[in-house]
């Protein structure tokens, strides 16, 4: 992906504030920019929408599409695990991705959250294979939103159309997890603790 499009994308999938709606001009010029035909189309799909609908709406309709439905959650790794010990893991790789291309993410967030992963693949070659890797999973997400009826499907649409095609093995792993939804907790699995406990540097570790 284009550094262009990978911002734009991240912008756009977080929660909107009045700022985003100021920034209108700058965004279409951004998206006028980007490639292919087909991401250009849905990030203009998508900013006409913003622009035609209520600040307020669009709040209340992210609220409702990305806290509110299990399938539509902006974290990648919870389409295949859910919240469940194997996602703790994979939680891991994406932290490991990060520190060895020297990016050092806010702790705001659990580090396979899209818009923070679009963010490093904006920067670094490094972030556009992490994308890459994940393909499945962002095809999982595309699916969700398309079928909720969200024009915020047009945001992974034109992140999925600056990437490879699915390959049968991916197609496997979607045909399955999307049968299934993500998988309930496990028994015996603790809460996930904020992302600074993941490392170690949360106080209750120290404890």
């Amino acid at each position: 992906m284009n550094d262009d499009a990978c911002k734009l994308a991240s912008v756009l999938l977080q929660c909107p504030t009045m700022a985003l709606f100021e920034g209108l001009d700058a965004l279409d010029a951004a998206a006028s920019g980007v490639r292919p035909k087909a991401s250009r189309e849905a990030f203009g799909r998508f900013l006409g929408w913003l622009r035609a609908t209520p600040p307020t709406e669009v709040a209340q309709h992210y609220v409702e599409t990305f806290d509110l439905r299990r399938r539509c959650a902006l974290y990648l790794t919870y389409h295949r695990h859910g919240d469940t010990r194997r996602r703790g893991m994979a939680l891991l790789a994406f932290k490991t991705a990060y520190r060895a291309a020297g990016f050092r993410p806010s702790d705001d967030e659990l580090p396979d959250y899209l818009p923070l992963v679009l963010d490093f693949a904006a920067l670094s070659p490094d972030g556009a294979k992490l994308l890459r890797r994940h393909r499945a999973d962002l095809e999982l997400l595309r699916r969700a939103l398309r079928e909720a009826g969200t024009p915020y499907a047009d945001l992974a649409e034109a992140v999925c159309a600056r990437l490879p095609g699915l390959g049968r093995r991916d197609l496997a792993v979607v045909r399955r997890a999307w049968e299934d939804g993500p998988p309930e907790e496990e028994v015996g699995l603790e809460p996930f603790a904020p992302p600074q406990y993941l490392d170690g540097t949360g106080a209750g570790a120290r404890r």
